[in-house]
C-alpha cells in the first residue's frame, strides 16, 4: 500500500515541477565536433546548441 501511495505522490510531483514549455518536445541530438544540432521529433523544429544540453523552450510557433 505504501508503494502505491509513494508512486502516486511521485507522479504528481513530476507533473507539477516539469517544464511545461517543453512538455510535448522530444529533442534528438546530432553531435558534431564543437556543438550539436537538436531536432524536435514532435514538430520538426531545429536549432543548434551545446552538446548534451537539450533546448529548454519550445521553438514551435504554433505551441500554446
Amino acid at each position: 500500500m505504501f508503494i502505491v501511495v509513494g508512486l502516486i505522490i511521485a507522479f504528481i510531483l513530476v507533473a507539477l515541477f516539469s517544464n511545461r514549455a517543453t512538455r510535448q518536445c522530444r529533442w534528438r541530438e546530432y553531435r558534431s565536433e564543437t556543438d550539436s544540432r537538436w531536432t524536435c521529433i514532435t514538430c520538426g523544429q531545429q536549432t543548434r546548441g551545446p552538446q548534451r544540453k537539450a533546448p529548454q523552450t519550445c521553438l514551435n510557433p504554433d505551441a500554446p
